[in-house]
């Protein structure tokens, strides 16, 4: 079983920069496929990226290509967004999620955390 919990959301400007962090626990983290997805308010949760196990591929939704970047670090057991260029539309709750196999799809993701609050202001 793995244990997540987001950090490092906030408030910022359109055009400005923030890195979220999900820490895992329990020893399987590096087995792990990881995810990041974000709830706007009345919207479904979308995805945003992924990255297989180790860190060999990645995905990320059109509109946040050159401008999120998520990385891993199997051996602190932490995942990462950066975030740079940031808009308003970008506003949302972002959640990271563990899954066997790297995908799009959240009914994939069998753990997820609680989410962390990130809103651009325009």
């Amino acid at each position: 079983q793995v244990q997540l919990v987001e950090s490092g959301g906030g408030l910022v400007e359109a055009g400005g920069s923030l890195r979220l962090s999900c820490a895992a626990s329990g020893r399987t983290f590096s087995t792990y496929a990881m995810g990041w997805f974000r709830q706007a308010p009345g919207k479904e949760r979308e995805f945003v990226a992924a990255i297989s196990w180790s860190s060999s591929n990645t995905y990320y939704k059109d509109s946040v290509k050159g401008r999120f970047t998520i990385s891993r670090d199997n051996a602190e057991n932490a995942m990462y967004l950066q975030m740079n260029s940031l808009k308003p539309e970008d506003t949302a709750v972002y959640y990271c999620a563990a899954a066997r196999v790297i995908s799009r799809e959240r009914y994939t993701y069998n753990y997820w955390g609680q989410g962390t609050q990130v809103t651009v202001s325009s």
